[in-house]
């Protein structure tokens, strides 16, 4: 029996190396691909309790699609792109969470300004140091 303890041993052994080689180099997984799979497994399960034929496709399709898009990111060996879709990802989330602010752009430079909410109509200096355009938004 020890000897079969031992064989099961290093066969986890040689998965995880083997997987370890496998993974080398590739992105792996983050914040996104986890609300990707989150997402997908929803609609598979909400899929099971519908009757119609065409919903029931289109979010068999939906789920399918973004898990399958979850693997490809996983995988993916361009780490620096799918570092930046992340970061974007979690930039809007964190503009969604934030319930004390207003999110601007300048139109002149594109720069983001975070002001208060409910201060009426305020105007808003540019805070870039090449730009300082003025710009009057309601908050």
């Amino acid at each position: 029996m020890k000897n079969f303890s031992g064989w099961f041993r290093q066969i986890g052994a040689n998965f995880t190396s083997g997987m370890q080689r496998f993974m080398y180099g590739r992105y792996g997984h983050d914040r996104l691909n986890m609300t990707l799979l989150t997402v997908g497994l929803v609609l598979c399960i909400i899929c099971l309790f519908v009757n119609s034929i065409i919903w029931d496709l289109i979010l068999t399709l939906g789920s399918y699609a973004l898990l399958i898009w979850a693997m490809v990111r996983c995988f993916s060996r361009n780490t620096y792109k799918r570092y930046q879709e992340n970061r974007r990802f979690l930039l809007m989330i964190d503009c969604i969470k934030d319930r004390k602010n207003r999110y601007f752009t300048c139109p002149q430079c594109h720069q983001k300004v975070r002001v208060p909410r409910g201060k009426g109509r305020i105007s808003i200096t540019c805070p870039n140091p090449r730009c300082k355009h003025k710009f009057i938004k309601k908050t």
